[in-house]
């Protein structure tokens, strides 16, 4: 884009590529350099944590602090119960709210990592909005807010618009959350002097309802902004893999695995991807960007290392890179004759199962072993793993389904993997 902004913030979105579309660039830079600012994203609580896919948005905050304003993080206590129709194909599983408040604890956990919420005139703020849209009156809401609303115009919103096109179903229930949404908004500017909403670019409708509310309602000036939506340089979505939802919790996800995700960064989206989740500077991102050959490894590894010490500290991260560059070597010591626990004190961040003497038994199969060690989501995967020679033990191919481990074969620990990238370690407690 060809604006130049005043506002170190708006710079900032534009030169490391978080930047899609904004409702009114000037109106927004100029009120960046008038003061301290306040902004806020919303996060549905439909999962026990924040995946991959949320990481930008969540730099975006973390920069947004770290550059002189206020982020609002607000959970969606009261809009999971409606479910963000968004250009999903279906209605979302509705929640009860101990599993609402369950997530919402979960999710706070990752954001304690890369916000700081204080008393300080910058401190971030957790909000739920249940706190103001649990209690709403439904006849006096139709009437204050509702009226405020075009059906037309709602459904000529892309997220609306391309749902109706394929003929599926949109219930009256989902039809509202872009109402609910927009509330908050409003009632975020009411209370708290809010003026800028941020978020991905399928949010673009949602926030445009906001900000048209706001000023119908309160008169009041406010922005919108949004991020791209990423997607990797091959088209796939980014977030996923082979094991699944990249998770940003620990206890969901290994710091390892963690680390592994970003170290297996295809070559062009290394630059990109340090811009984004690092806080490293352009110059040095865009140097290691455009790496080659072998070279590009060391600059994957920087990218592991940087966005995983922002999650997990760099204790954690360190542990990754000494279990990566010692898990290859591993089996080979073992072979040698080295003692075991040497052998694995090189790779001791890998996910470990222990298995208690009672769970062991007189032994349990290697599928069962698979997925207790979360390296298959069932005994079918597992087997099916095992069948397409994707699965190995102790680095040998693993070829026999109906596989017994003793407390023999755990005399010492054994190694688990799918496919070349993806192990664990099992061993007896």
């Amino acid at each position: 884009m060809t604006y130049h902004p005043k506002s170190d913030f708006i710079a900032t979105m534009i030169e490391r590529g978080f930047l899609a579309d904004c409702t009114d660039y000037q109106g927004l830079d100029d009120a960046l350099t008038s003061g301290v600012q306040t902004a806020y994203i919303g996060y549905d609580a439909t999962a026990q944590s924040l995946h991959v896919g949320h990481l930008m948005n969540i730099m975006v905050l973390r920069w947004f602090q770290k550059l002189g304003h206020k982020p609002i993080t607000l959970m969606g206590g009261g809009t999971t119960k409606v479910g963000d129709p968004s250009f999903r194909s279906d209605e979302r599983p509705l929640l009860g709210p101990e599993q609402i408040d369950a997530n919402i604890a979960g999710m706070q956990k990752v954001f304690d990592k890369y916000l700081s919420y204080d008393d300080s005139d910058t401190g971030a703020l957790m909000l739920n909005n249940a706190e103001w849209l649990d209690d709403l009156n439904y006849l006096d809401f139709l009437r204050d807010i509702g009226r405020h609303f075009s059906v037309n115009r709602m459904l000529s919103f892309e997220s609306v618009k391309s749902r109706l096109d394929r003929e599926q179903s949109l219930s009256f229930l989902e039809f509202n959350y872009m109402i609910l949404q927009a509330y908050d908004f409003l009632e975020l500017n009411r209370r708290y002097g809010c003026i800028l909403q941020m978020g991905g670019s399928d949010q673009w409708g949602n926030i445009v309802n906001g900000i048209d509310l706001t000023r119908r309602v309160l008169d009041h000036e406010i922005y919108g902004l949004t991020t791209p939506l990423l997607t990797t340089s091959d088209g796939r979505k980014m977030g996923k893999s082979q094991g699944g939802a990249i998770w940003l919790n620990g206890d969901m996800l290994s710091p390892y695995e963690f680390w592994q995700f970003w170290r297996n960064t295809t070559d062009a989206d290394v630059g990109r991807f340090l811009k984004i989740f690092t806080e490293l500077p352009v110059d040095e991102c865009d140097r290691m960007g455009a790496l080659q050959g072998s070279e590009i490894n060391e600059a994957k590894i920087r990218l592991a290392n940087e966005v995983t010490t922002l999650l997990h500290g760099a204790d954690a991260a360190n542990a990754a890179k000494a279990t990566a560059e010692g898990i290859f070597g591993a089996m080979s010591a073992k072979e040698s004759g080295q003692d075991t626990a040497s052998i694995y004190g090189t790779v001791s961040a890998l996910p470990t199962l222990t298995l208690s003497p009672e769970e062991l038994g007189d032994g349990i199969s290697v599928v069962q072993l698979i997925v207790k060690s979360g390296l298959a989501k069932s005994g079918k995967e597992a087997k099916r793993l095992i069948a397409e020679n994707g699965a190995k033990l102790d680095d040998a191919p693993l070829t026999d389904a109906g596989l017994m481990i003793d407390a023999a074969a755990l005399s010492s620990p054994i190694k688990l993997s799918a496919g070349k990238k993806r192990h664990a370690l099992v061993q007896l407690g």
